[in-house]
């Protein structure tokens, strides 16, 4: 199926501010685009593109004082079917993952490795490596931790998320991700759109 997406975000600011805007779809899914994406600002301010390490196409841009208002649009093919389930989807000892994968292995300033290496391996060291013990993961953190938009924190780590028990979509992600890379399972997350397709209106 055709999606079309876009966006229209608007941003005050105090001052003229440099921006780096991350909205286009991954480079993974270039050959899926089926009219190229358009962006404008109001007012008209010069951008720039490149890609970062990761693969994401980047904008930069210099925000006037006051409003300014991004806009963007394009159509992609997708299927619109949920990821696959691939059950016996194994585990790859460290020594044999490829390169570009360890990077995802690593500590950052809201996966904190160190701090729950041990709480990981005591609670899911001993579940079968593969997709069960990645699901197990997943299935923890849903129970585990409750959503609450009102407690949203933009400095609340996994750590924190653990023992607060507490969270919004963010958390939830962190801490899997953090979980999983304290098992030696190399995890990202993407942050993107919800989408509402095959979703029914709610009144």
């Amino acid at each position: 199926m055709l999606i079309r997406y876009g966006y229209e975000i608007t941003l005050n600011c105090q001052q003229p501010t440099a921006l780096v805007c991350l909205l286009s779809v991954h480079e993974d899914r270039a050959a899926d685009i089926r009219v190229p994406e358009t962006t404008f600002t109001a007012p008209d301010v010069p951008t720039s593109t490149y890609r970062d390490l990761f693969g994401n196409r980047c904008r930069r841009l210099v925000a006037p004082a006051g409003d300014l208002t991004i806009w963007g649009d394009a159509t992609i093919e997708d299927d619109g079917k949920p990821d696959n389930v691939l059950p016996a989807a194994q585990e790859l000892p460290v020594s044999e993952l490829p390169d570009d994968c360890l990077a995802y292995l690593m500590g950052s300033r809201y996966c904190e490795t160190d701090r729950l290496s041990q709480s990981a391996w005591d609670m899911f060291g001993a579940v079968t490596p593969g997709w069960g013990r990645v699901q197990a993961i997943c299935d923890f953190v849903h129970d585990h931790i409750r959503f609450d938009y009102m407690q949203a924190r933009s400095t609340r780590t996994a750590f924190e998320v653990f023992h607060e028990r507490v969270g919004v979509c963010r958390d939830f992600a962190h801490l899997a991700v953090t979980l999983c890379r304290c098992l030696n399972i190399p995890a990202r997350y993407i942050n993107g759109h919800l989408g509402d397709i095959g979703v029914p209106v709610v009144d």
